[in-house]
């Protein structure tokens, strides 16, 4: 028996994954690859609102990726990137990476070389996957001072979108679950700081995982 229906469940997830932080004046631009797209644009959005003089692209082929493109996530951003707008000489890339402890240890690398230490550091992901991103900075790059933010977008207008890059709600509701359980478990593991969870974001993980959501989740 579960105690929270399906759709509340997931808004409850969703919300908690998010931040909704305010991304101010930085350094560099992070976009953290993966198939979703908006990652891409999202940062040329920041780039253009004259938030950091530098994009920086992360992401070689990753489990979700490596069975839709050939390119890396971060070359294909770069493109989209460019597309938007973005010069090319604003752009560094980053396509060694294939997990997001990679992504942060080789982009902090590429910045080293750049001369930044200490870098104020915007990093763009999936909205469901602030929360593990913001966790992950502090163990992997903790000279950073980072602000983590997504494609601003509801629930519902993520799941419209899917269809693009192959994915359905199911798919989604899968990963947010997946990435909830790994909020809960990193911690111990050295992988992220440990996040404050609410009683209702627990509810609700454990009602989306009695509803069989379980194909994203680490065997413990």
């Amino acid at each position: 028996m579960v105690s929270m229906d399906r759709q509340a469940a997931v808004n409850t997830l969703w919300d908690y994954m998010r931040l909704g932080q305010t991304p101010g004046k930085s350094d560099c631009i992070i976009g953290f690859g993966c198939y979703n797209e908006d990652v891409a644009r999202r940062a040329a959005q920041l780039y253009h609102q004259g938030l950091a003089p530098l994009v920086l692209f992360t992401g070689g082929l990753g489990r979700n990726t490596s069975s839709m493109w050939t390119e890396s996530e971060a070359s294909r951003f770069a493109r989209i990137a460019m597309d938007e707008g973005v010069p090319e000489s604003s752009i560094l890339i980053e396509d060694r990476s294939t997990n997001s402890g990679e992504n942060l240890i080789f982009s902090k690398q590429l910045l080293l070389e750049q001369g930044l230490e200490h870098p104020r550091v915007i990093g763009v992901q999936k909205p469901y996957m602030e929360r593990r991103l913001f966790a992950a900075f502090p163990i992997y790059w903790p000279e950073a001072e980072v602000t983590v933010t997504s494609w601003q977008q509801s629930y519902q207008q993520y799941i419209a979108g899917l269809s693009r890059w192959g994915r359905t709600e199911e798919d989604t509701i899968h990963m947010i679950v997946g990435d909830f359980q790994r909020v809960l478990i990193y911690p111990d593991l050295g992988y992220q700081i440990p996040q404050a969870v609410p009683d209702s974001a627990m509810e609700a993980y454990e009602t989306l995982v009695k509803l069989g959501y379980t194909k994203q989740l680490i065997q413990k």
